[in-house]
């Protein structure tokens, strides 16, 4: 009987490829965020990107076919990341967690910072605006009211909530703080937002 060569380890092969290419594409996404921070969505270019990440132009443009494109990339994968909100099983406590992080990121971390120029970009781009508003605020909004939903199937206020409305008056205003008016969205804030939700509709905790 012959005996047959060996194969070559092709599937370790391209495990390692796949490795590399996950971490370069990580220091892509890590680069835009503090290039924008530091220089503001005007101040980048692709090449830029590139360049800090230690990868060729060409690396970037095969995943992102403009700058817009990597740091709505880069801010999605951010959020999902830190503002997914926990479950202690306590509502209030949740709640004044959840928005102090959510304040926080957008007030003073450098993906706030890509969200802002991400805003200010939509504003003259409708298709780009589109895009941002699907994969990023609806999948937000989801996060934000986990929560809610989660009291509410836990019986500790009633079915009847209107989340959205509630999650609006929670929610809107730190919005409205840190891409309007500037003002501070600080601890303070962010817990009066929660006691005036539990002023509107008290919680019904299990005995």
């Amino acid at each position: 009987m012959g005996h047959e060569p060996a194969r070559p380890a092709v599937s370790r092969h391209h495990g390692n490829r796949h490795g590399r290419s996950e971490r370069a594409r990580q220091a892509v996404l890590e680069a835009a965020d503090d290039l924008v921070a530091a220089k503001g969505f005007a101040g980048v270019t692709m090449e830029e990107i590139a360049s800090s990440a230690g990868v060729a132009k060409q690396t970037v443009y095969r995943w992102w076919s403009s700058k817009t494109d990597v740091l709505m990339d880069a801010f999605l994968q951010d959020a999902a990341e830190h503002l997914t909100p926990a479950d202690t099983g306590d509502l209030d406590r949740d709640l004044r967690v959840h928005l102090r992080q959510l304040a926080d990121f957008l007030s003073h971390s450098d993906p706030g910072a890509v969200f802002k120029a991400l805003i200010g970009h939509a504003q003259h781009d409708q298709t780009f605006a589109a895009a941002f508003r699907a994969r990023f605020l609806d999948e937000q909004r989801q996060r934000d009211r986990l929560p809610l939903d989660r009291a509410v199937q836990r019986g500790q206020i009633s079915a009847d909530l209107d989340v959205a409305a509630e999650l609006d008056q929670m929610v809107g205003p730190i919005f409205y703080r840190v891409l309007v008016t500037g003002e501070s969205v600080d601890a303070d804030f962010t817990d009066h937002l929660v006691d005036g939700f539990f002023s509107r509709r008290p919680s019904t905790p299990p005995a």
